[in-house]
């Protein structure tokens, strides 16, 4: 991907403006999976907190920067066994995750990291970068902690009603 223009306080505005209608709209959702947004705008960062499956809530952060929306997913904190097949397993499944990866952030946590410009946020890509996410962090965290938590992790069962 090329390096996007440093973008102007037009665009990051329309940024900002895309986020909070997109935002709004599935905070509105009587089904939506988006329970909650908090907002720093003196940072120009977005807290979306999303109901998942395998992982109770998962927490999308958006920050808009010089040229690009930055989002980040925790997925996990740092493994406490089995931590270099904890990270194969990571790094492995990075060939599979479209436009993000995982990495290291703090405190050695487990982050699904990604980047767009700019100019190219609106609804449909919001769509898809936290849609992405949310399915991303979904489909890697029960084997992520199951190896990575040995013992003391136990993935949920759908319950039978």
């Amino acid at each position: 991907m090329p390096i996007a223009d440093i973008a102007s306080p037009e665009e990051r505005a329309a940024c900002d403006a895309a986020i909070e209608a997109w935002s709004s709209a599935r905070l509105a959702e009587a089904d939506g999976v988006l329970v909650a947004v908090d907002r720093q705008p003196d940072a120009g960062r977005w807290y979306l907190r999303l109901r998942g499956e395998e992982k109770d809530f998962v927490t999308v952060w958006l920050t808009v920067r010089q040229r690009t929306l930055h989002h980040e997913a925790q997925l996990m904190p740092a493994p406490e066994t089995n931590v270099a097949e904890t990270y194969e397993y990571l790094l492995r499944r990075n060939a599979d995750v479209h436009q993000m990866c995982f990495a290291l952030g703090a405190e050695d946590a487990v982050y699904l990291v990604g980047e767009l410009p700019v100019s190219a946020v609106g609804p449909e890509e919001l769509d898809r970068v936290i849609g992405s996410t949310l399915y991303y962090v979904d489909a890697c965290f029960p084997t992520a902690m199951t190896i990575g938590f040995a013992g003391q992790y136990r993935r949920r069962r759908p319950s039978v009603d």
